[in-house]
């Protein structure tokens, strides 16, 4: 089966396992796990920020920030098709009891002007107070499209010029940061906060780390422990992440190459409609005609190609270290045939 549907599904390398076999353990929530330690310590150094937690989920590091940096009743700026607002359970609500601005962003990427727009007065009693802004990058629901850097910071000056915090959804961040030429530093010193996944592209079977200052990550720890997310001898499945960073990144290049083949083969055919750029590992593209998004998806499956149609008339299509040479081509001779 090649399986498309996400690049949450690829399963450990041998090598990634041995490590996880020999990993050193002990109790995180006291802080005594080294192979956790060594992940947090590792990962806050690669963006040079002072600290990390290690949790199960990038759902988990990005509520945990939204309710370290927020107050009941603050307000979150975010673009309309962010995943701490589509895909994380309403959790913003449920969490932090804040509101959110929402932002009719480019594929889902706001700029510097969107955003100061969108700060409420802080002397109308009748507006929620603006407290923070979350980008994603890169944007899953925009086709992994990633943001100029340049952009960033300009969103950065209108955070730092209006006394607001800065975080970001960066579940594919390395993404980005292969697709630019970019360095991990360089999003360290615009942001508050980052989250970063492990169990996406990087190929850990799980887990993710919220970066920021020590006071940030300290209290972020407690919220941790309140959502019941403590750990104990979790340096088993850690051993997996700091695997993922030391081995996992400078690969990704090969999944964005994959992904144009595929896009190539797709752009041949009659039957497919508009197709987002494809900047990194995510293929999002119209199906019309013959087919609708779902009866294309159930052809491919009759092909034991599996994707997934996000809506009525779009399938989305996810490249990862487990999609090998032979099964983008055999996707390609499939997307052929039809």
């Amino acid at each position: 089966m090649i399986d498309f549907r996400s690049d949450t599904v690829t399963k450990p390398s041998q090598a990634m396992l041995e490590a996880m076999i020999q990993a050193p353990v002990g109790d995180d929530v006291f802080g005594e796990d080294p192979t956790i330690n060594a992940l947090e310590n590792y990962a806050a150094n690669m963006f040079g920020m002072e600290a990390g937690l290690y949790c199960s989920s990038g759902t988990m590091t990005n509520q945990i920030a939204i309710k370290a940096h927020t107050q009941p009743g603050d307000e979150i700026i975010c673009d309309v098709m962010s995943h701490i607002y589509q895909y994380e359970g309403g959790g913003i609500g449920f969490n932090s009891s804040c509101s959110v601005k929402l932002i009719n962003g480019n594929r889902g990427r706001m700029t510097a002007s969107q955003v100061a727009e969108s700060i409420n007065n802080i002397h109308d009693v009748h507006k929620p107070i603006s407290k923070l802004v979350s980008l994603e990058n890169t944007a899953n629901r925009g086709g992994g499209s990633c943001y100029n850097f340049d952009d960033i910071k300009a969103i950065q000056q209108v955070c730092t010029n209006n006394q607001l915090l800065f975080h970001l959804d960066g579940a594919r961040l390395f993404n980005a940061i292969v697709a630019n030429n970019e360095r991990t530093e360089q999003y360290g010193k615009a942001f508050d906060s980052i989250s970063i996944c492990l169990s996406k592209g990087l190929g850990a079977p799980v887990g993710s780390v919220l970066l920021g200052n020590k006071s940030f990550i300290q209290k972020a720890r407690r919220i941790r422990k309140v959502f019941g997310g403590g750990m104990r001898q979790a340096g088993i499945i850690a051993a997996a992440g700091l695997y993922a960073l030391q081995n996992n990144i400078d690969r990704l290049a090969q999944d964005h190459h994959h992904a144009q083949l595929i896009t190539q083969a797709l752009q041949q055919k009659d039957f497919i409609g508009e197709i987002l750029p494809v900047e990194t590992n995510i293929i999002i593209f119209e199906v019309k005609g013959k087919y609708t998004a779902q009866q294309f998806v159930e052809k491919l499956k009759e092909e034991n190609i599996l994707a997934i149609a996000i809506s009525p008339s779009q399938v989305r299509i996810v490249v990862h270290l487990d999609i090998t040479e032979n099964m983008v081509q055999k996707t390609i001779d499939v997307i052929k045939s039809f």
